[in-house]
């Protein structure tokens, strides 16, 4: 009996342990990320909770009560829609709703009465730990690659939670509940510009922080509740934070839900801005009731008030004039859509370049307009001042981040060349050997597959191409060196070098990286660099050298020593123990089709972080790469533009805008701002690099 008994025992004690083990394998890392963010918003439902419960059970207010049952009622129905009807959307829209309106009671009903009771303290520690908790799984899910980014302005959560707070302003008078929710759009406006990775959205995300906590609540004389606010812009400003560093989209397709909007909704959004503009003009012109210190309000809002207009008419016309370019951009590219062809590309073949690298200085000099009216006409006690100050602020520096970054990614000229040896055997010295006739037809096969990939990639990215050398007996030094040394010469029509050199390789490598090639010669990445510094030693141009053999890691490393050029190697590392069963072994030209496709599809599937890949891509950059720049407008190429674009009379300013502009009096936060990039690039290497020129360098 007691055999049996410990038999059956002993048998589900097993039979448990074997389901808890295959549990285990299936739960994922992003199982535990997601769980880790379900902890966090539990933590913060069960801090809005305890801290209505405070208010209600001090204030005995019977709204205060109905509004938390019909919260948690609320939250209860959406729990049922995402787990019984599969309505995931309803469901985290409904609840974000509720947790910004809830939040927003949370930080508005506030009283010195509150601080005494134990409930208050334990609700502090609880809205202190979802902070931790939220910014530690939006790093988490980044780093473990659990995000998959999108081109997107504000997301429909971010969205609804802050329209769940700015009704909760409503709860206060007229005036106070209109500068909460004109605040609300500035942190709407500052998330954008985050996510959008403009120049100054760092410092604007400083400027809103120092103002809101130290000047606007405090002027608006009520109580608040300083940790809830601070959970609530904590949980928001997270994400878009962290895809500063972490986001790989690249230029417009970050911008894409505005660039690809049509044409009346982009005419109607230059409106939209022109009118907050002068709203904040208007707010600004209250400065004169103050009669106190007429003698320096009066003339100072003069003098800075007409320059501010005069900027702003130049703002106003340079965003039209952009509009009006990138609809002719419009025009070429849906009438090649079939083509292939990208925006981008078409921008840069219309002169955006040019227009955005001069506009970008036009826009900076009314963002420091905008800075010095405010600063003049500061009002301490006017939150909806304050509030429109820090909604303009953001929309300008998106206006300076996008041409910002347009004008140094457009407009670069590249010019390509493959070389492609079909070979996987090596003699005792050395030299490439010819294939055994039963490889040679699966080889073709696949070197044909190559060339192809190869091509496609130079056709769409408008690649100029020098060449495509294909060799089954493989290519002397000499030859080689012939024909890299004409490549790495090439021009272009106009008479300048090209802005970009790739070079693809694919064939046969020695384990310290060298090309094999025929009578036992190899090429070393010290020789090929050596042949570049001579034909690039006065200019700027940048080399790519793209990798498919067996050992490109030796020049992966090699590369990151480079520090007197542009250099940047993108490999593939092949895995050397493959289970049969479960994958092919990897082969030469595998990477090269994954490559060229994660470059040339945008609706592409292909992810180099997945687990248990055959092929992984590692890329390096010399020390210097992040420094690069395109070449600039001169000064006849300015004026040309003014006489285009304005009207005689703000020639003055504009030269005045250009000549200011020219001082570089920012030169020491430029060199800071390139040392970060240096450091980023040699210490936190991006998973995915843009290039800028439409296609990106990836690592597993």
């Amino acid at each position: 009996m007691c055999r049996s008994l410990r038999y059956c025992v002993s048998h589900c004690l097993y039979t448990a342990m074997t389901r808890l083990e295959e549990a285990n394998r299936e739960v994922n890392m992003h199982s535990s990320v997601r769980y880790l963010g379900y902890l966090a918003r539990i933590n913060l439902l069960v801090a809005i909770c305890m801290g209505l419960y405070v208010r209600w059970e001090k204030t005995a207010d019977a709204l205060i009560l109905v509004i938390f049952i019909l919260g948690l009622f609320v939250l209860g129905i959406a729990s049922i829609l995402y787990y019984y009807f599969s309505m995931e959307t309803a469901s985290l829209s409904l609840s974000s709703l509720w947790f910004g309106f809830l939040l927003g009671l949370l930080c508005f009903l506030n009283n010195s009465a509150f601080k005494t009771d134990v409930k208050e303290e334990a609700t502090k520690y609880l809205l202190l730990s979802a902070i931790v908790l939220r910014i530690l799984c939006a790093l988490v899910e980044r780093i473990c690659g659990c995000i998959h980014h999108r081109p997107t302005l504000l997301t429909t959560v971010e969205f609804l939670e802050l329209v769940g707070f700015a009704i909760a302003s409503t709860t206060m008078l007229v005036e106070k509940s209109m500068s909460i929710i004109l605040l609300v759009m500035a942190l709407a406006m500052l998330i954008i510009d985050l996510r959008m990775k403009s120049f100054l959205a760092i410092p604007n995300l400083a400027i809103f922080g120092a103002i809101a906590s130290l000047l606007f609540f405090p002027s608006l004389q009520i109580p608040t509740n300083p940790f809830a606010l601070a959970c609530f812009f904590s949980c928001l400003i997270s994400d878009p934070l962290l895809d500063v560093y972490f986001s790989g989209l690249s230029v417009t397709e970050r911008w894409k839900p505005y660039l690809y909007r049509g044409k009346i909704c982009r005419r109607l959004s230059v409106i939209s801005v022109g009118v907050i503009e002068l709203i904040f003009f208007i707010l600004a012109a209250f400065k004169l009731r103050d009669l106190d210190l007429w003698y320096f309000v009066i003339p100072g809002f003069s003098i800075f008030g007409i320059f501010w207009m005069i900027c702003h008419v130049i703002f106003f016309i340079t965003l039209w004039g952009f509009h009006t370019k990138l609809n002719d951009c419009h025009k070429v590219y849906y009438t090649h859509h079939a083509e292939n062809n990208s925006l981008d590309r078409v921008m840069a073949s219309k002169g955006m370049r040019h227009f955005c690298l001069i506009s970008e200085q036009l826009v900076f000099f009314s963002l420091v307009a905008t800075a010095v009216l405010g600063a003049v006409s500061w009002q301490p006690t006017n939150g909806i001042f304050m509030s429109a100050f820090l909604i303009v602020l953001p929309l300008e520096s998106m206006a300076h981040g996008l041409f910002h970054e347009l004008g140094n990614c457009l407009g670069g000229t590249c010019v390509g060349y493959a070389v492609v040896i079909p070979t996987n055997f090596c003699s005792p010295d050395g030299q490439p050997t010819l294939l055994p006739p039963e490889h040679v037809q699966e080889l073709n096969l696949r070197s044909t597959g190559m060339l192809n990939a190869i091509q496609r990639f130079f056709a769409y990215h408008m690649i100029e191409t020098y060449g495509c050398d294909y060799s089954t007996s493989g290519l002397t030094f000499d030859t080689l060196h012939s024909k890299i040394k004409s490549f790495l010469e090439l021009r272009t029509a106009d008479g300048p070098r090209h802005d970009t050199y790739i070079l693809y390789y694919s064939g046969h490598s020695h384990g310290t990286g060298e090309w094999a090639l025929a009578g036992g010669d190899a090429l070393r990445l010290d020789t090929l660099l050596d042949w570049w510094r001579e034909k690039n030693s006065t200019f700027c141009s940048r080399l790519i050298i793209i990798l498919d053999c067996e050992n490109s890691q030796p020049w992966v490393k090699e590369v990151r020593k480079v520090n007197d050029q542009y250099v940047a190697v993108q490999g593939a590392e092949m895995a050397r123990v493959v289970d049969i069963e479960e994958a092919d072994p990897p082969q030469l030209g595998d990477f090269t089709r994954q490559w060229v496709e994660y470059n040339c599809n945008p609706d592409s599937n292909i992810s180099w972080s997945e687990k248990g890949r055959t092929v992984k891509a590692v890329y390096g950059v010399s020390k210097h790469w992040s420094d690069y720049t395109l070449h600039l407008p001169t000064g006849s190429d300015v004026a040309k533009h003014w006489m285009i674009y304005f009207p005689r009379i703000t020639y003055p300013l504009v030269h005045l805008a250009n000549w200011f502009c020219d001082l570089n009096l920012f030169w020491v936060c430029k060199a800071c701002f390139r040392c970060l990039k240096r450091l980023k690039m040699s210490w936190f290497l991006p998973t995915v690099l843009d290039t800028g020129q439409g296609f990106k360098l990836v690592k597993s």
